[in-house]
């Protein structure tokens, strides 16, 4: 929320700051005496609400209160930048430059235990927005506003609470399903609700919630990034899809759709890199704001030429699903694979998305080949560069200048984009399809005139899934779902096992190999070897230091 975000929330954080975490440990929760001072004089006028309704909106996301101070370590949010990017390093997009045992690394690699530290902070987050939203919404009734003010902040809560309730559900399954502020007895005491009760909540609640919103269309600019209809039905067709219901989730995704309010925008690079970040392709994204609320992703994805650390390091098997600009899908074999130029011939998303060997960022050469030993991002295990021999591109912008910890770039939760692929998902899964429909969905995501792939022609169920699930792939790559569409289509454990590479360097003297001996055909730099568990990854352990406060939640 543009708008909202700007106002200082000092006074907030003292109102909220008993309920900050339900989970944690006394010391958080035994505040009551200040957060009841406030909360006396607090709720006396619409502008205090307004207040209150952006720290709901904030929750813990890290947002540097001035530039310089800091950078966001490990995910703070769901929608932090670190939160949803580098959720895609534990699917077989990206890598996370710290290594195998890097916490988020481990969540899929056959290495998660109870006392990973993302866990934690996930859980933290969403418990701590969930505390904030009930919080608000047994007192935002006291303010002297409009009742149909109060009744649409109040959506705006829930809608919140429910996401976080979604990813709960689809991450840690069985979870406390907590809808008032508890008290120090009660947090501690708990007891978790089925996953399939949790997952009812969140549905019922954007159900509920949607009426209660603005269409986009009627959002003033000035309220930019606070929940709309469509990102509350938006948010319902997913959780619809986690329950298998094709049809309901068809019916709500075809409701955005008739509205007419959203486009593909034509400009692909544009949605993520803060220049058209009013398009109507972006249904919902967090808001951050240059010198006054910014994020510091691009120290953490630029590349080390640039001044970055370089985090986030794109995997070959991610480069390797862009199709040629034909259509067909991509071979090593054919001969219009270039390796000194993966781009060319390509899905032009691939250069929207990735940074590649050779190619120039902000005017510098971006050079990672492991021979190159006098380049700062050379393809090593030891510097402080890619380790993959690709960068990231999305959200990386040609044209930012000043400290790489005030970026101004907001990041989209949910597109347009999404709606259209799993509007097709949801009619694929439950009945027939036709050209129309392709026509309607796929084929006007890959059309955008910065795009311009062919138009999808297959009906076949079979044949149409393996495409479908390609172009969310790569139309989505990097905005934090993948994880996500891996275990609701039940083949986390197929994709995320074996051996991982980056790019590849034909002749080169210091290829990585996984072994001595081992020689991969088209010469890629060897990353790692991940060991999904079937049967104990798809859902992650409650927090080890939660279990130790709150035995009910083993």
């Amino acid at each position: 929320m543009k708008a909202l975000i700007t106002i200082r929330t000092v006074l907030l954080a003292l109102l909220l700051a008993g309920t900050g975490s339900l989970w944690s440990c006394k010391n958080e929760l035994d505040k009551s005496p200040l957060s009841n001072y406030v909360n006396e004089t607090f709720w006396t006028s619409e502008n205090n609400a307004l207040l209150a309704l952006t720290g709901v909106y904030r929750g813990n996301i890290q947002m540097l209160a001035a530039p310089g101070t800091g950078a966001e370590f490990s995910a703070t949010d769901w929608w932090s930048y670190h939160g949803l990017i580098m959720l895609e390093v534990a699917t077989d997009n990206a890598y996370d430059r710290r290594g195998d045992n890097s916490g988020i690394n481990q969540l899929t690699n056959g290495n998660l235990v109870a006392t990973n530290a993302y866990l934690g902070n996930y859980w933290s987050a969403s418990y701590s927005r969930i505390a904030r939203c009930n919080y608000f919404m047994e007192n935002v009734a006291k303010t002297p506003v409009d009742a149909a003010k109060v009744k649409r902040m109040t959506a705006e809560a829930r809608f919140i609470r429910a996401c976080q309730y979604f990813y709960l559900s689809q991450t840690f399954g069985s979870v406390p399903l907590v809808t008032r502020t508890l008290s120090l007895d009660e947090a501690n005491t708990v007891t978790k609700a089925t996953k399939a009760e949790v997952l009812k909540f969140a549905t019922d609640e954007f159900t509920a919630v949607a009426g209660d919103l603005p269409r986009a269309k009627d959002l003033p600019a000035a309220e930019r990034g606070r929940a709309t209809r469509q990102a509350a039905l938006a948010f319902l067709g997913r959780a619809q899809l986690a329950a298998y219901a094709y049809n309901d989730a068809a019916t709500t995704y075809k409701t955005i759709i008739d509205f007419g309010d959203n486009l593909i925008d034509p400009s692909y690079p544009s949605l993520f890199n803060g220049t058209n970040e009013a398009s109507r392709e972006l249904i919902f994204a967090t808001q951050y704001v240059k010198d006054l609320a910014p994020n510091a992703m691009d120290q953490h994805f630029f590349p080390a030429v640039n001044g970055g650390w370089h985090l986030f390091n794109p995997l070959g098997s991610l480069v390797e699903s862009y199709e040629f600009t034909d259509g067909t899908p991509f071979s090593f074999t054919d001969p219009r694979y270039s390796a000194t130029d993966p781009t060319a011939n390509r899905d032009p998303r691939l250069r929207y998305n990735v940074l590649f060997n050779q190619q120039t960022f902000q005017n510098i050469a971006y050079i990672t080949h492991p021979d190159s030993t006098r380049s700062a991002d050379q393809l090593t295990t030891s510097k402080q560069a890619t380790r993959t021999g690709f960068g990231l591109r999305k959200y990386n912008w040609d044209g930012l200048t000043g400290d790489l910890q005030n970026s101004g770039i907001d990041l989209p939760v949910i597109r347009y984009a999404e709606v259209l692929l799993s509007y097709l998902e949801a009619r694929l899964e439950s009945g027939a399809v036709d050209q129309a429909l392709l026509d309607q969905t796929i084929n006007l995501v890959r059309g955008r005139s910065g795009v311009g792939l062919p138009r999808v022609t297959v009906t076949s169920q079979t044949q149409l899934r393996t495409i479908l699930r390609r172009e969310r792939r790569n139309e989505l790559a990097f905005e934090g779902i993948r994880l996500w569409d891996l275990q609701r289509w039940k083949i986390a454990g197929d994709v995320l096992k074996g051996d991982f590479y980056g790019a590849a360097f034909p002749n080169a003297k210091n290829l990585r190999k996984k072994t001595a001996t081992t020689n991969d055909p088209y010469s890629r730099w060897f990353v790692t070897t991940k060991n999904f568990r079937v049967g104990t990854d798809e859902t992650w352990p409650i927090p080890q230091s939660e279990v130790n406060i709150n035995p009910n939640l083993k």
